[in-house]
């Protein structure tokens, strides 16, 4: 077997056993003779697929029965058009938070369907960051507050999660159950799968049941909320493989215990962010309050510079390190499924590739 160290920001590194595991029931799934792939998503073998994936995550984020967990494809870029759909009404406003490009393009959506108040604004911001406590300007009665917890292509977490005072929303796609959360602060939060989750396809939408009671009724039944909570995400064929993925990636997650996970993810991304503070030759590209522990984003004196460092990385074995093609750059994209030993070679190859360049 030859595995490189995978630092795409998505699809992304799933865990080995993952993956192998998957690879020895692909083509009979427990010893009921067929795949996972290939069985009703209405038959008990799926259902126990199903049933166990949501319970496990529920466990992990400590959500209780007032709360669904759906399965809904499109990614987090539907969830992006979907929220507004459900839940800003006509009259009504929304509070958005433009941190990046993430939430830049969950705003516009939100834009096209009702009235929108931005409430922060450091989108464009260099260093990158987050807006700080004092600067979100919530609005009274709002129908919700919209926010990214991880700005995939800055590198810029929010550490904090705002009282917002109306509903908040939090598209959690990067930085999910990577660190220690209060999931209880959220009427919704969602993710895209294809980082820290699972396979590319899907969104998790983990919502308060009353929030979903609330989303309108005249929209079409898929776009809907309700439609998923009411029948288990199982109104139409799902996506199974996928959401067997997903748990078996959330079984991982509880075996790893969350508390050495976090842990883990913190020391991965300080060993990068050491050899950066302590160069002249790289630059970070986010200020340090900020800094992801899921994406860790950098620059060189020259792009012809990181041009190089691209190339002769990946012929080291160290693949999707080319920053995000709308900011240029490196990027290194950790989550929870990458091993400590490829955040090591990255390391000595920053150092001895400053010492021959620098």
């Amino acid at each position: 077997m030859s595995r490189v160290y995978n630092f795409s920001a998505g699809p992304a590194v799933l865990p080995l056993e993952v993956l192998q595991n998957a690879q020895k029931e692909l083509v009979d799934y427990k010893g009921c003779g067929m795949s996972v792939m290939e069985m009703s998503h209405r038959g008990k073998d799926y259902d126990a697929i199903h049933q166990e994936a949501i319970a496990t995550f529920k466990e992990l984020c400590g959500l209780n029965d007032d709360w669904s967990v759906c399965f809904i494809q499109g990614g987090a870029s539907m969830q992006f058009a979907m929220i507004p759909m459900n839940f800003l009404g006509a009259g009504q406003s929304a509070d958005y938070a433009n941190q990046g490009t993430w939430s830049n393009k969950a705003l516009k959506q939100a834009q096209m369907i009702g009235t929108v108040n931005v409430v922060a604004n450091c989108q464009k911001d260099i260093p990158t960051r987050m807006p700080a406590d004092g600067e979100f300007k919530w609005t009274a009665g709002a129908a919700y507050s919209h926010i990214c917890t991880n700005e995939t292509i800055s590198g810029a977490e929010l550490k904090k999660i705002p009282e917002s005072g109306s509903p908040l929303i939090a598209d959690m796609s990067s930085d999910i159950l990577s660190c220690e959360r209060d999931y209880s602060k959220f009427a919704m939060f969602y993710a895209g799968a294809q980082k820290n989750l699972g396979p590319s396809g899907m969104a998790v939408v983990a919502i308060r049941k009353e929030l979903a009671e609330k989303g309108s009724t005249a929209i079409p039944t898929m776009l809907q909320y309700r439609t998923y909570v009411d029948e288990n995400s199982l109104y139409n064929t799902p996506p199974t493989w996928g959401i067997y993925i997903f748990g078996e990636v959330m079984k991982w997650v509880k075996k790893m215990g969350k508390e050495n996970l976090f842990k883990l993810n913190a020391e991965k991304a300080k060993k990068i962010y050491d050899v950066i503070d302590g160069s002249g030759f790289y630059r970070g590209t986010a200020l340090k309050e900020y800094r992801s522990n899921m994406n860790v984003t950098w620059r060189l004196p020259t792009e012809e510079l990181e041009a190089q460092f691209i190339k002769e990385a990946t012929a080291a074995g160290m693949k999707s390190l080319k920053g995000h093609r709308s900011v240029g750059g490196i990027r290194a994209s950790i989550y929870n499924a990458f091993p400590m030993e490829g955040v090591d070679c990255l390391v000595d190859f920053m150092k001895e590739f400053e010492k021959k360049n620098g």
